[in-house]
């Protein structure tokens, strides 16, 4: 059960400056996957959008997760996977109910 507090997660993320061909590289692309969310078929407590834009040499990430969990390396990651030279991330703490409904 929710108590109020409890809370997801959720990281928008853009990396410009990509590798275009990395950015067509499917089994590249489910490695970044497998390693950001261990359980991808756990659609009930996570999930993750991924666009990419190899004409614009960018990729945009969303990494929802309905609870609490430690933040992955984006900037770290995507430049040593994707060669991205700008990463912009930003997090979201998603309330699931206002202060007193599940009191």
């Amino acid at each position: 059960m929710w108590k109020t507090g409890d809370h997801g997660l959720e990281w928008i993320v853009e990396g410009h400056g990509c590798s275009a061909a990395k950015l067509q590289d499917g089994a590249l692309l489910r490695k970044i996957f497998s390693e950001i969310i261990t359980g991808l078929a756990l659609l009930s407590e996570s999930h993750m959008a991924c666009h990419t834009f190899p004409e614009y040499h960018s990729l945009c990430l969303n990494v929802f997760s309905c609870r609490p969990r430690r933040r992955w390396e984006f900037e770290q990651r995507l430049r040593e996977l994707l060669d991205a030279e700008d990463v912009c991330v930003r997090s979201l703490k998603r309330e699931y109910a206002s202060a007193g409904i599940l009191e």
